[in-house]
């Protein structure tokens, strides 16, 4: 029987739809990590270190599942963090993910590395927009990428900084993707297995990084996401860069990709209004520590002063309430909206967050809480 959008009720079937429909090469750029991929692994493993306690007979007809994140108010605690090149994925790309977090009234982000323009989403969409980017050895460059989100009217300017240099993805070095396709004869094999995929792909306006183009000159294509890493991007950035960059947006700024303390400290110090906890889904640096071991003493550091916001390895209702109640403000959600917009495009990310909707609802009954504020460490025992 062949499988279909409403066959899936949870991350691990999208996840499976996805992988029959989409050519290998691409699959594996968005299910892999780097290395041996142990911290991917641990960021989901990690939220079966402690266990959710409920409370019962409180009166929980009505759930309040609003958040309120660097100003952005959000009728869901989770988001769709940015994340690169989704019209590979699927022909509609960040189209389709704005559009399903539009619906349920929560945020979503484009990437440097999207395949659809801020201003085009800023048109389409009403809901909070957030513009993720990364730190160029060019500085006029990036007073214009932040010029020019700021005229397109998005609300939050979101850095990443654990992305200096490209993660080692052996998957991706054992298909030869990168973009431009330069795929060894194998990793092609895959595109003829799957033909719907390629018909899509060529049907449609052709593939591009409008944030980029306006800016670089891609030689036709010639710049791989690799080659843009490691020639493009700033490896010595430093707080004094950013702080200057943070002064140059005067607005909602958060750094996503703060693992330790001491830089979470550093980041109110330079005037951020967010951090995200971040290991960029393990698929950096492996053999961090994963986000939700992390969380609690970051939370505990500067959960007062700034919004502290998670994400990697998210794949459950649960998953976000164990880390709310750890102190996070918000949660984000990448590969649980990547697998379901590869399956289907926007009904594939409306289902997803429908469900995760159901799936939050349902468990703060459960937990006898009936606004997102109530969830506290209190309700929550660590195993020993």
């Amino acid at each position: 029987m062949m499988m279909q959008l409403k066959d899936c009720y949870n991350f691990h079937d999208f996840r499976l739809l996805a992988k029959k429909r989409l050519p290998t090469p691409i699959f594996n750029y968005i299910d892999g990590g780097s290395d041996d991929e142990s911290t991917y692994r641990r960021n989901t493993a990690a939220f079966e270190t402690c266990d959710l306690i409920p409370s019962v007979l409180t009166g929980v007809k009505e759930v309040d599942l609003s958040v309120t994140i660097m100003g952005q108010k959000l009728d869901l605690p989770i988001y769709c963090s940015p994340t690169a090149l989704q019209r590979l994925f699927h022909h509609q790309g960040e189209r389709a993910v704005a559009g399903a977090a539009e619906k349920y009234g929560t945020m979503f982000g484009v990437s440097s590395l999207g395949t659809v323009s801020m201003e085009e989403i800023a048109k389409q969409t009403n809901t909070p927009q957030v513009y993720q980017f990364y730190f160029h050895k060019d500085r006029a460059l990036n007073r214009a990428m932040m010029e020019r989100a700021k005229a397109s009217g998005v609300q939050v300017m979101m850095l990443t900084v654990d992305s200096i240099t490209g993660g080692n993805r052996e998957r991706d070095l054992r298909t030869g993707f990168s973009i431009p396709f330069r795929l060894n004869l194998k990793g092609m094999l895959q595109f003829v297995l799957k033909p719907m995929w390629g018909i899509n792909y060529v049907t449609h306006e052709p593939f591009s990084l409008p944030q980029l183009e306006a800016h670089i000159d891609m030689g036709n294509g010639a710049t791989s996401i690799g080659d843009y890493f490691t020639n493009m991007l700033d490896p010595s950035m430093n707080w004094n860069d950013v702080a200057e960059m943070v002064k140059f947006w005067d607005g909602e700024f958060c750094l996503k990709g703060i693992m330790s303390r001491e830089d979470a400290r550093k980041a109110v110090e330079i005037g951020c209004t967010g951090v995200i906890i971040s290991n960029h889904g393990g698929r950096q640096l492996d053999g961090s520590r994963s986000s939700f071991d992390q969380l609690a003493e970051i939370v505990d550091e500067v959960g007062d002063e700034i919004d502290v916001i998670f994400d990697s390895g998210v794949q459950r209702g649960t998953h976000v309430l164990k880390a709310l109640s750890l102190g996070a403000k918000a949660v984000g959600i990448g590969r649980m909206y990547l697998y379901p917009l590869a399956a289907a495009g926007q009904p594939g990310v409306e289902r997803a967050l429908g469900l995760m909707k159901s799936e939050l609802e349902r468990d703060m009954k459960l937990m006898g809480k009936t606004s997102i504020d109530q969830l506290s460490v209190d309700n929550l025992r660590f195993r020993r």
